[in-house]
């Protein structure tokens, strides 16, 4: 049981910075003002997995360290959900709103409340289990679009190698943990977490020299790059009191 412990301490950590993974991602939205081109889906998803394993721990002894880095994931799935909501369209907020009401109040009380008057209070622990493991398989399978696009483009910019890597490693941290306590609905999805972690990184080591390969020859001969450096510095010492019309 210390072993265990000591493997969920470390899915702690590196679930944590996981969960800060996407920050980039909002900088940018917060420097463009807009949503354009950023998907709410992911966080929407990740708030309702968070959600169902703290419903999950709740109804098993001694799931502590599942409580608190789920909390936190909740508390992170929020505050970005609200970020987006802030800086994101009329219809798209709307759009979002719906799918947050559809999965993250009407499914998640329809789980509790099939649960908790319909299940034996004996085998609800095993039936929330189900649909965890259930659902985290789906949210592991996700990452096949990202690959498939990959191996399409032939470009590793949509998948950054970090968040792969410590995907892959929360993934290993999390199945000792749950494989320790013998509890299989925290072991299996995690093994399927590994293998596309794997796969993501492996392709990534494939496909970065094409990247920068093709970064090499979009870059100027060196006589050029002298010559564009002083153009824009010429432009910008011409430029500093033109006041665009049109806001970049």
């Amino acid at each position: 049981s210390q072993l265990a412990f000591v493997f969920g301490l470390l899915g702690n950590a590196i679930s944590f910075m996981v969960f800060l993974a996407p920050i980039p991602t909002f900088y940018k939205i917060y420097k463009k003002k807009s949503t354009e081109g950023f998907q709410c889906v992911p966080y929407i998803v990740g708030l309702f997995s968070a959600m169902l394993w703290i419903y999950y721990a709740f109804l098993k002894p001694d799931t502590t360290l599942l409580v608190t880095i789920n909390s936190v994931g909740c508390f992170f799935q929020s505050i970005y959900i609200g970020f987006y909501l802030y800086f994101s369209s009329k219809k798209t907020r709307v759009v979002t709103t719906k799918q947050l009401f559809v999965l993250n109040v009407a499914s998640f009380g329809v789980i509790i409340a099939v649960t908790r008057f319909v299940v034996s209070p004996s085998q609800q622990a095993s039936v929330v289990g189900w649909i965890c493991l259930v659902f985290s398989l789906c949210v592991f399978v996700a990452p096949l679009c990202v690959v498939r696009q990959v191996i399409r483009t032939k470009s590793v910019e949509c998948m950054p190698f970090l968040l792969s890597f410590f995907l892959t490693l929360s993934a290993v941290m999390w199945f000792f943990y749950g494989l320790l306590r013998k509890d299989y609905n925290i072991a299996l999805p995690n093994v399927l977490g590994f293998i596309f972690g794997v796969l993501q990184m492996l392709l990534y080591m494939m496909y970065r020299k094409v990247d920068e390969d093709s970064a090499k020859k979009k870059l100027p001969l060196p006589e050029l790059q002298d010559q564009i450096l002083d153009a824009v510095k010429l432009n910008s010492a011409i430029a500093v009191e033109i006041i665009p019309l049109v806001p970049v």
